[in-house]
């Protein structure tokens, strides 16, 4: 998307290119870690996310074309600034479905959304592990799982449990993330040059 970079982060951009040189990594594993640091200031992030060029841009070319994003907590969705999430963790739904399931008011939530939405959507934790956990145990078939749960209790397993679990991702490993740095990976999607069509396998009609 065309967007007009304001002084102050084109600042940011340029101390951080200073700083660490990331020209070494591919276009979009390049454009999301660049956005994840600016956002935290947090350069052990080069080497703490997982990121995948060819998911990545996918991803990028399905969010071009309008694919739904679904965002665990309002922290998250008020981040990504160029479209409106789904997040149904303040819906009063939510609170009666985790009491009657017995699980987290994050998870319902999880649940909630994949009814709104379906296969095929961005889904985006940067603060509750549970959800995490909850969108590799549905079966969402997601466009991608941006995972970057932040806390000492269940963040890095989630993680771990998101990476062994083969679906299409963003993550990282350590137990640090956030709110901050989930939305920036999307906005880095977001932002991004949409990337051209693959090319057609050989033989393909």
């Amino acid at each position: 998307m065309n967007r007009r970079v304001h002084p102050i982060e084109a600042e940011s951009y340029r101390i951080l290119r200073s700083r660490i040189d990331l020209s070494r990594l591919t276009p979009y594993r390049r454009a999301v870690t660049e956005r994840v640091i600016h956002a935290s200031a947090d350069l052990d992030y080069a080497a703490d996310l997982v990121v995948d060029e060819s998911t990545a841009a996918a991803a990028a070319r399905a969010l071009a074309g309008g694919a739904p994003i679904v965002a665990d907590v309002a922290m998250v969705a008020s981040g990504i600034t160029a479209r409106r999430p789904v997040c149904r963790i303040a819906d009063p739904a939510a609170t009666r479905l985790a009491e009657r399931a017995g699980i987290t008011r994050s998870a319902a939530a999880v649940r909630l959304a994949f009814a709104d939405v379906g296969p095929g959507a961005v889904w985006v934790v940067g603060c509750a592990p549970t959800a995490l956990t909850e969108i590799i145990a549905l079966g969402v078939d997601p466009l991608l799982v941006v995972g970057l749960p932040v806390g000492f209790v269940g963040a890095a397993e989630s993680k771990a449990e998101l990476r062994a679990s083969g679906l299409p991702q963003i993550s990282n490993v350590s137990e640090k993330g956030g709110s901050a740095v989930a939305a920036a990976a999307v906005n880095a999607l977001l932002y991004a040059p949409v990337p051209a069509d693959p090319p057609e396998p050989p033989g393909a009609p």
